[in-house]
């Protein structure tokens, strides 16, 4: 199947009071998964690289990025690409040629004037390249390389006028939003602010979109899409997935040297997880 666009994924979800999962992939096992896992529901996913992921594969954007075109076009369901939490102005611009329909350009951590210039100056690029952009205002925390963040800290959340005048003044698509959610948590005990989430939802313009999903447990998450979150970011839960099935089989199975025995349960286990967000965000 031809790879369709996030924009058009999160519009369509938005319009039906569901949301799309996006999910971060770093090998190609987190690429079959993440596809086995929509497939089995026949329901469209994203795939997300982000600069951290580029960063692993020794910078280099293509081979990822191209093997995760080739899964998409073979994929039964829409699937979507997009470059994820991109700060480096190099790498943006590498976007379109590599296959990606969507960006999302991060530079919620400079303070908001420099955020807006930033992100405008993306914005208008991406735009003219007829890419579909999303920014972030807030600090969502817990990326790495970043200081840690309380994300219940003052002046951590998302203002809404601020957010309004920011989708005005900078021209995204969608606005990733600070509600109490945090990057790669391991643990599923963030609360969000369900009451900030609804003054944004009608005071922004544009879908809103939940970074640090993987902290969330069922019932927050199910509120927070019938609140006005239309794209689920989750990465962290893969990864969980994956390292859990691997050590239990490993320790199962100590004589064990082909990786792809124990690289097929890891896929497995991700692609269940997949499955079970995926589903839990249709409802």
């Amino acid at each position: 199947m031809p790879l369709v666009t996030t924009g058009e994924l999160v519009t369509r979800a938005a319009t039906t009071h569901s949301a799309v999962a996006a999910f971060n992939i770093i090998t190609l096992e987190h690429v079959e998964a993440v596809i086995a896992g929509a497939e089995s529901l026949d329901a469209p996913v994203v795939l997300q690289v982000s600069e951290n992921a580029v960063k692993f594969r020794y910078g280099s954007l293509l081979p990822l990025a191209r093997a995760a075109v080739v899964a998409a076009e073979r994929a039964a369901v829409p699937v979507a690409l997009h470059l994820d939490h991109v700060q480096s102005d190099v790498l943006l611009r590498q976007a379109a040629d590599a296959g990606f329909g969507s960006v999302m350009y991060d530079a919620a951590h400079l303070p908001y004037a420099e955020n807006l210039a930033a992100t405008r100056a993306a914005a208008d690029w991406a735009h003219s390249q007829g890419l579909w952009i999303e920014a972030e205002l807030g600090e969502v925390g817990g990326k790495q390389g970043r200081p840690a963040l309380d994300a219940h800290a003052p002046g951590a959340r998302t203002d809404p006028a601020e957010a309004r005048a920011f989708v005005a003044d900078s021209g995204v698509d969608a606005l990733a939003v600070a509600i109490g959610s945090a990057h790669a948590m391991t643990r599923r005990t963030a609360t969000l602010d369900h009451d900030l989430l609804k003054r944004l939802a009608t005071t922004v313009d544009v879908p809103l979109v939940l970074h640090g999903s993987s902290g969330v447990r069922d019932d927050e998450l199910t509120a927070a899409v019938a609140g006005g979150i239309a794209k689920v970011n989750v990465g962290t839960a893969l990864n969980i997935a994956m390292t859990g099935a691997i050590r239990e089989f490993l320790a199962a199975h100590p004589e064990a040297v082909d990786s792809r025995t124990y690289l097929g349960v890891g896929r497995d286990a991700m692609a269940e997880a997949a499955r079970r967000i995926i589903q839990l965000l249709a409802r």
